[in-house]
């Protein structure tokens, strides 16, 4: 597994030895962030601040900041993931730039000023109803900025019912694996 594109592209990330994570393949983190990339309606990437629940191996946290994102936050509440995203941080040299946060993603608690984000990535186990609670714990807990960017991985063919202030503006099938690209809107959460 490499990150694909930007300043660390080709760049090994550290693996999981076991099934337990199971981490975006690089030809779906490709496709996502050219879709990002080329998006004229949603945020930058240049700059921005991300976060990555469920994030395993920190691939799409650690792709985003490789293509010019300037902070992102990483949160597993799994030993061995946190152990291989903490490799990944060292490897890439990113200390001032990553922060990772031993947290249940659906029960993310309210974001501190600093912690707030216009990119946010959900690649949660597949068929657990996981994403759809974690979507309400980033909007109840004001971690993302007016019309930030959210992209939850869920297995294709699963129906996802969006909560409010959540407006999907693109879905993409790879595979098994399908990309919600949900655009957040302040104005209609509750």
């Amino acid at each position: 597994m490499r990150i694909t594109g930007g300043d660390f592209r080709g760049r090994p990330l550290a693996t999981p030895k076991s099934d337990a994570i199971r981490p975006t393949s690089d030809r779906v983190r490709e496709a996502l962030f050219n879709i990002i990339l080329n998006n004229q309606n949603g945020p930058p990437l240049h700059g921005a601040h991300v976060i990555d629940l469920f994030a395993g191996t920190g691939a799409l946290g650690f792709e985003a900041l490789s293509r010019g994102a300037a902070h992102a936050i990483f949160v597993d509440h799994s030993t061995q993931a946190r152990g291989l995203i903490r490799t990944n941080i060292e490897n890439l040299k990113l200390e001032g730039q990553a922060r990772l946060m031993r947290r249940d993603a659906t029960k993310l608690g309210p974001a501190l000023p600093r912690d707030r984000v216009s990119i946010a990535f959900l690649d949660p186990p597949y068929d657990k109803g996981l994403g759809e609670r974690a979507l309400i714990a980033l909007r109840d807990g004001n971690w993302l900025t007016p019309d930030a960017l959210v992209v939850l991985e869920e297995r294709s063919g699963n129906t996802i019912t969006f909560p409010a202030g959540y407006d999907e503006f693109d879905a993409r099938t790879y595979g098994e694996a399908t990309l919600h690209l949900l655009r957040f809107q302040t104005d209609i959460a509750t």
